[in-house]
């Protein structure tokens, strides 16, 4: 893709890599529906193995999306109706979704500004007698502040779910996310760091106990046919799905790689821009996104000028989840959370994003600023 003045950028692209691997897939597609074995077959079962593998865990349970993980998840910890789950209020719908959807109550506290994840400073003030986890967010693939988190939760004897839907691969310290806390779960949507071509969701955890009411869960809350103990969901991750995920897994270190490099690229060209806060090119940090933050009140008409230059930027999230109308009137104002919701922006990132394109990003909007 040459960059010109008329060039449209997406926001996110699959081109270049379903190029590159189309004889792969179509070979691994057409190896599932050759065996007739699509739901819970060999392939899921190698795709668990190797995920497990990769992400350092013992047991890695495949599920129909990212949101049924960390609900999963969730009553797989214990978590149950009347519960308490401390979260972040600045991400996708689906993190506090889950909580509500099991019976349990998202308990926000704010976020800190820099990294835009959980501030664990505020965590510990939240904690009530019916607190039983606290659910980190590792937003844009930014590992959250996970020692404080652990040592909060150690303290307290709580339960920590990591919500990875945005973090496959970040890792802390040399351990990835998903391994930290007693349950990670992970999305496989289409523009994750590792995507499907369709739904997906994985559930990890250290704990055989926790693995295995994972498995019953997914499963209409049965191990055995005709033998169902609880209610659960019809959560399987397909066989097609695994089989693409098994051929994308072992590059996601040099996509990650690669949009880290991206990132470092936007950094440079964007540096000194004035009221244009970039994201720190942080040691684990896989950029999901790349979301600045342009102060002011400026963003939505910065926005709007690159959409006229046919240049895709969004905002993740302009009405964070305690302002939704689901739980309008129900929580006090985070400060933190307000400034960020009306600031951030993020700009194309994707592995294959080539320098000559995003320097037309740059460029575009640098003119949009000014």
């Amino acid at each position: 893709m040459s960059a010109t003045e008329t060039q449209t950028v997406p926001i996110f692209s699959t081109s270049a890599e379903v190029q590159a691997l189309l004889p792969k897939l179509t070979a691994a597609i057409e190896g599932v529906i050759k065996s007739g074995m699509f739901i819970n077959g060999p392939e899921t079962r190698q795709f668990e193995a190797e995920a497990a593998e990769f992400l350092g865990v013992r047991y890695a349970i495949g599920v129909n999306s990212g949101t049924d993980a960390l609900m999963i998840g969730m009553r797989a910890i214990g978590v149950v109706p009347g519960d308490e789950v401390i979260t972040s209020p600045f991400s996708f719908f689906a993190s506090a979704e889950s909580i509500s959807c099991i019976g349990a109550k998202p308990v926000f506290v704010d976020v800190d500004l820099d990294s835009m994840n959980l501030d664990p400073a505020q965590v510990e003030a939240a904690i009530t007698p019916k607190t039983t986890a606290i659910m980190p967010v590792h937003l844009f693939g930014r590992p959250a502040e996970m020692k404080t988190i652990l040592d909060i939760a150690h303290r307290h004897r709580l339960k920590v779910i990591e919500d990875c839907a945005q973090s496959f691969g970040a890792d802390v310290d040399g351990r990835l996310t998903g391994s930290l806390g007693n349950v990670g779960a992970f999305s496989f949507y289409p523009t994750k760091n590792l995507g499907a071509y369709g739904d997906g969701g994985l559930i990890t955890t250290n704990d055989e106990a926790i693995a295995q009411e994972s498995r019953k869960l997914r499963d209409h809350g049965s191990l055995a046919r005709y033998a169902n103990e609880e209610l659960g969901y019809n959560s399987r991750l397909d066989s097609i799905q695994a089989a693409i995920l098994r051929i994308k897994l072992p590059l996601t270190d040099g996509y990650n790689k690669a949009r880290r490099l991206i990132a470092t690229r936007y950094g440079e060209g964007l540096a000194g821009l004035p009221g244009v806060i970039c994201p720190e090119v942080t040691p684990g940090h896989v950029f999901h996104q790349y979301t600045i933050r342009i102060d002011g009140g400026r963003r939505d008409a910065v926005a709007a000028r690159l959409k006229e230059m046919g240049i895709s930027a969004m905002v993740y999230y302009p009405v964070p989840q305690d302002r939704l109308p689901v739980y309008a009137g129900q929580y006090p104002p985070f400060k933190n959370n307000e400034v960020l919701a009306a600031e951030v922006l993020s700009l194309p990132m994707w592995p294959h994003l080539d320098e000559a394109t995003q320097n037309h990003v740059i460029g575009g909007l640098k003119k949009a600023l000014s």
